[in-house]
């Protein structure tokens, strides 16, 4: 199996753990606010991977330079501004809404990497991004689209997760991935709790009762670890072994995923259009696969033929 290929599977499996963890967040943040449960969780991610890195890999403690501090900083923000504007945003618009318009970063994403990596996206990519953003479209969206203010938070979250898969590819390749993720997430960490205390009641993140909430907790104990630190560990090892158009179009599975552990754990049956989306998705990601000179080889056989 190919680098490439790996990546991709790897890749596919964190978009995979991002979509299961939706419902379980979703009964978490009842009880302690969203800014204070980032906090908390980036924080046991961040003392996770510490603790890794101190135990198995201590000669990366020696790679963490002022240019690996500065990329992964750079990276937290994006991440933590991701997270912020989607939010925010979800107190002025639908759920549904904010899924289809936080998938526009899979139409960004090659946008900007054209821009600040210079890569070129083929046709298949620019094709397949297309149809998944169709299938997002059919799978998240309601019957209208009225913009407002949610509106426009959840674009900007877009946004934000789109530049931080874009410079996760800029700074993947030249630094150790353990502790580039370390900064990130450390950085995503301090900027949740930041916001709680000027924003929420920042100190039912200190209380026991909450803290061990058997939704909290669980909550917790499946997003820290798997969602948050193995996952963009994963994503910072892999995502050097593809491009940044291919990672957006995965990470397009996450609100397949999402609904096949919502009719699992509660029942939500998808509607025939979301139905529709989820295939235009899978649709999406085969197309992208498809090498660009495939057709001209297949109409220069035909030629031939005749």
């Amino acid at each position: 199996m190919n680098k490439r290929l790996t990546a991709d599977i790897i890749l596919l499996l964190v978009a995979l753990i991002w979509g299961a963890t939706f419902v379980v967040v979703q009964n978490a943040i009842d009880t302690l606010p969203p800014f204070s449960f980032n906090g908390v969780r980036f924080t046991i991610a961040s003392l996770f991977l510490f603790l890794i890195m101190l135990i198995f890999y201590r000669q990366q403690l020696a790679s963490i330079s002022r240019p690996l501090i500065r990329a992964g900083i750079i990276l937290g923000i994006w991440l933590f501004s991701g997270y912020g504007f989607q939010t925010v945003g979800l107190l002025y618009t639908t759920s549904a809404k904010a899924g289809f318009i936080t998938g526009l970063s899979v139409v960004l994403v090659p946008v900007f990497a054209f821009f600040i990596l210079k890569e070129v996206p083929k046709w298949p990519a620019i094709t397949g991004v297309m149809v998944a953003t169709v299938g997002l479209y059919l799978l998240t969206l309601g019957d209208s689209f009225i913009l407002n203010l949610g509106d426009f938070l959840i674009f900007l979250c877009a946004i934000s997760f789109g530049m931080q898969i874009v410079f996760t590819g800029k700074y993947a390749p030249y630094h150790p991935a353990l502790a580039l993720a370390l900064v990130q997430i450390g950085t995503v960490a301090v900027l949740s709790f930041i916001l709680a205390f000027f924003l929420e009641d920042w100190r039912l993140a200190l209380q026991s009762n909450i803290l061990f909430n058997r939704d909290v907790a669980f909550a917790l104990l499946v997003t820290a670890i798997p969602a948050t630190a193995l996952a963009f560990l994963a994503q910072t090892t892999f995502q050097k072994f593809t491009t940044s158009a291919r990672v957006s179009l995965i990470f397009a599975m996450e609100p397949v995923f999402a609904a096949l552990t919502a009719y699992i754990w509660q029942d939500e049956l998808l509607s025939f259009k979301g139905f529709i989306g989820a295939f235009l998705i899978f649709l999406g990601m085969i197309l992208a696969e498809i090498p660009p000179g495939t057709f001209s080889f297949l109409k220069r056989t035909k030629e031939l033929k005749s």
